[in-house]
């Protein structure tokens, strides 16, 4: 059973939300300080984090960047509603996911399991290595090298690299790429798709890997190589 870490400092929230989280088949644990919950996710054994952006001690921002220094677990980050910059803000800093409060229990579940499926799934249609000039994406392992240097993705941005790769020399609108990520209905939030790819080609510099097509959307850049 994956399990979950919701680090909120509402003591009433996390009781309630396991038992709803059980039902699908998913084992909720609640730490109420960041401090406690960095102890207990570098203790290990969890798949994904919540996190709340107001939090004692450091904020969810600060948290999530925290994390992130240390690991590729997928985080879905609970916001703020109607405030557009938290979300904008969580995503930069690399977070998987996010949801305004109040949220309703079933869509935080499905944003969980989407992350979780992300973070798991085989790739298809073509499990073998795709090789492009500079730059291999190894589906089965979820690996990717830079000119023979592995690179630290998180689960979306591996995935959106991943896509942008099987479809290469297809240009994908912002909406095609958000669809595939998010796996399910949800709040499109455009800029989201821009905020990922500036993750990415920071990440893959010096390469030059994505190309912007004004209007039209996102496309690989690299031309395929012969041999890895």
């Amino acid at each position: 059973m994956p399990r979950i870490l919701l680090i909120d400092d509402d003591a009433q929230l996390g009781p309630p939300l396991a038992s709803y989280f059980q039902r699908f088949d998913l084992a909720l644990v609640q730490a109420l300080k960041p401090s406690e919950g960095l102890g207990l996710l570098r203790r290990g054994g969890f798949d994904a984090a919540i996190l709340d952006v107001m939090l004692p001690e450091m904020d969810g921002f600060e948290l999530c960047r925290t994390i992130r220094k240390e690991s590729d677990l997928p985080i879905v980050m609970l916001t703020a509603r109607g405030d557009v910059m938290d979300r904008v803000v969580g995503l930069e800093l690399g977070a998987d996911d996010y949801l305004p409060k109040p949220f309703e229990p079933r869509e935080l579940v499905a944003r969980v399991q989407t992350v979780l499926r992300r973070r798991v799934a085989t790739p298809a249609p073509d499990p073998g290595v795709l090789v492009f000039e500079g730059l291999s994406i190894d589906p089965a392992r979820r690996e990717v090298r830079r000119q023979g240097e592995v690179v630290e993705l998180t689960g979306t941005e591996f995935e959106l690299l991943h896509l942008l790769a099987r479809e290469a020399g297809r240009v994908l609108s912002r909406d095609d790429i958000l669809n595939h990520l998010r796996g399910h209905e949800a709040e499109l939030l455009t800029r989201a798709v821009d905020i990922v790819v500036s993750r990415l080609r920071r990440k893959l510099e010096p390469l030059d890997c994505i190309k912007t097509l004004r209007n039209a959307g996102y496309s690989l850049a690299l031309r395929r190589a012969s041999k890895p």
